[in-house]
């Protein structure tokens, strides 16, 4: 008796494709090896990606931690102190160039650090992983203007560590004008939620 095909493994197939893309724009692995805050990690066809699901976390100003204390080279050469900005609104993005998801959302950063700039804004990339000639091909590619540190050392994302945990790539952080952390945003983030943010603490008053 000849075997009948079979109907169902096309079905299958693009169940599993649609996963492993949702997966894969979410978030990339982090260093640590930890998982998106509210689920466990899952490695997507060894890519070494996790889901990061865009969950949103935001602190009142009386619960804030900090304030954050982050000082690095970028990948210019030029000194960065996130001391030097207190008064302004800081937005942190963690990143590098092989993941899908910081591909996504980089043109809607670069776009939200020239729009909010003249309103006191600072943005600043942390990237753990690449070599100046790769973040800078980035860069230039996405039209990225903001700086970002050269962070292969680890000692920007282990002081983000330790004051607030950073389980995904991408990561944003936005610090308050006291350089407390004010939110974070695990994996893709959202050109809407990201500009909500911004404007919600562009609009606060320094205690």
């Amino acid at each position: 008796m000849r075997a009948r095909p079979d109907r169902n493994r096309p079905a299958v197939a693009v169940v599993t494709a649609a996963t492993a893309l949702a997966l894969a724009l979410g978030g990339c692995a982090d260093d640590s090896g930890g998982g998106a805050q509210g689920g466990s990690a899952q490695d997507v066809v060894d890519q070494g990606y996790q889901s990061g699901d865009g969950t949103t976390t935001t602190w009142a100003p009386a619960d804030r931690v900090g304030p954050l204390e982050i000082t690095g080279t970028d990948y210019e050469g030029t000194a960065q102190d996130l001391a030097t900005w207190r008064g302004d609104v800081v937005l942190l993005n963690t990143w590098y160039a092989a993941c899908p998801p910081c591909r996504a959302e980089a043109p809607d950063l670069a776009a939200v650090a020239t729009d909010y700039a003249d309103q006191g804004l600072r943005v600043l990339g942390i990237n753990s992983r690449d070599a100046a000639g790769t973040a800078q091909a980035f860069q230039r590619q996405l039209e990225v203007s903001y700086p970002s540190l050269d962070d292969r050392g680890g000692e920007a994302i282990a002081a983000l560590q330790g004051v607030v945990p950073v389980n995904a790539v991408p990561t944003t952080i936005l610090l308050d004008r006291e350089g407390k952390v004010a939110a974070r945003v695990l994996g893709l983030v959202r050109a809407s939620t990201l500009r909500a943010l911004v404007e919600e603490l562009l609009a606060e008053e320094t205690a």
